[in-house]
């Protein structure tokens, strides 16, 4: 049973089908010859996969950040870290980083943190003299940080998958997004002091002030949604209903929301949904049907076989993450894999937060790395820089985002420092 399941799901993955599709007709195949199950399983399953409270946090989510994105929050974040870090040597290079930073935490999406904070600087910063495929590469990477940062659709979906607490995934993801996002400031200085890019004059301070007062309604945001979940006065779930309110308050408030902004968003917020939903209930097939044949329990016997230490076992599931990420878009990846790898991980001592940390810091280099990088597809696009040359600019970049895994891999503190206070 085992190899003719395999065996399908590799030929439609190999013959370029969705993933959601894969996965679900190789289900049914496996189903099929499967003697003690029938076909009726396959809508009882999806139904049940869908059938989670939890899960209503990613429409809202997702609106949320589309009504900040057409909001006029971009570019008020825009402006305002420009006057904070803007005169350093690389300033505005640092200006991507932590207006990323920001808006990862509004809008959950990497791919939409680098349209939505790419178009806005790099053809400016290319103009005054930054190299282009640096520029382009440090929107790539820093748009990672959306999937990282919460609140982030990834965090939410192994939260779900795993049956962990989505609040202590939120939780987990702060610090590894601040060690990222500061090894990848001081990447951007130093390279930008070696070559000579350019600086902005020092803003003064009422002009910091005033930025400051534009910029804080979006501000307020992540402050109000994330706040509200660890101070126990809201759900995930809730805070993303929160969100939805906050988002179109602030659009109107800025005037940039005009009603085809706000249909072009539900349109578009619909659609993304269904995309993540779909995989979500194809995927809760797979899993029933990997766990009827036993292939979870076969991999932890194998993989205990080779090694019972944690940290060997985590060298090991970086550089099978690292490649998994090259090819399969990180919210499929999360969906497939985790009812695979984390009986193996507990199995060894590995929290099964730390574990999901782990798996979403690693995809989130995913969408930085050829073949199917999402982000260097939306920064190539932005900057008209191509695909090989960015895939080679970014490389450094990869290394400084290698480093702050391995360090957020092996010293779990990162991940579960709300468990020591």
């Amino acid at each position: 049973m085992v190899a003719p399941f395999l065996g399908s799901l590799i030929v439609f993955l190999l013959i370029s089908m969705p993933v959601a599709v894969a996965l679900g007709l190789a289900s049914v195949v496996g189903i099929i010859i499967h003697p003690a199950l029938d076909l009726t399983v396959v809508p009882q399953r999806i139904i049940i996969a869908l059938n989670s409270f939890p899960l209503m946090a990613i429409p809202f989510f997702i609106l949320a950040g589309g009504l900040m994105q057409n909001g006029g929050v971009a570019q008020r974040l825009v402006d305002f870290a420009s006057t904070i870090v803007g005169h350093i040597t690389g300033g505005l290079a640092m200006t991507v980083i932590i207006t990323s930073l920001f808006f990862a935490a509004i809008s959950g999406s990497g791919t939409a943190t680098v349209l939505t904070i790419g178009s806005i600087l790099v053809p400016g910063m290319i103009a005054k003299g930054y190299e282009s495929g640096f520029i382009s590469s440090t929107v790539s990477v820093s748009g990672a940080l959306g999937i990282i940062i919460p609140p982030s659709i990834p965090l939410i979906l192994y939260g779900i998958t795993a049956q962990v607490s989505v609040t202590e995934m939120f939780l987990a993801g702060i610090v590894p997004g601040v060690l990222l996002t500061m090894a990848m400031l001081i990447y951007a200085f130093v390279i930008s002091k070696k070559n000579g890019f350019p600086k902005e004059e020092k803003a003064s301070l009422s002009e910091v002030a005033i930025s400051f007062v534009k910029s804080l309604p979006a501000i307020l945001m992540p402050v109000l949604v994330l706040g509200g979940i660890y101070g126990g006065i809201f759900t995930p779930t809730e805070a993303s209903v929160v969100a939805v309110v906050y988002g179109l308050l602030a659009g109107l408030f800025y005037k940039e929301l005009t009603l085809k902004k706000i249909y072009n968003t539900l349109t578009s917020s619909a659609i993304s949904t269904a995309i993540i939903m779909i995989i979500i209930g194809t995927s809760g097939l797979f899993s029933y049907y990997i766990q009827m044949i036993g292939i979870p329990a076969m991999l932890t016997e194998f993989m205990m076989n080779i090694t019972t230490n944690p940290y060997i076992f985590l060298l090991i599931i970086n550089l099978l993450l690292l490649i998994v990420g090259m090819f399969i878009e990180g919210s499929a990846a999360i969906l497939i894999l985790t009812p695979l790898l984390l009986p193996i991980a507990t199995s060894v001592g590995v929290d099964p937060i730390h574990f999901g940390i782990v798996m979403i810091v690693n995809l989130a280099i995913g969408l930085c790395t050829p073949p199917v990088g999402l982000n260097l597809f939306a920064a190539s696009k932005i900057s008209g820089v191509s695909i090989s040359k960015l895939s080679m600019a970014v490389i450094p970049y990869i290394i400084v985002m290698l480093l702050v895994t391995l360090l957020v891999s092996f010293l779990p503190i990162f991940s579960l420092w709300f468990n020591f206070l």
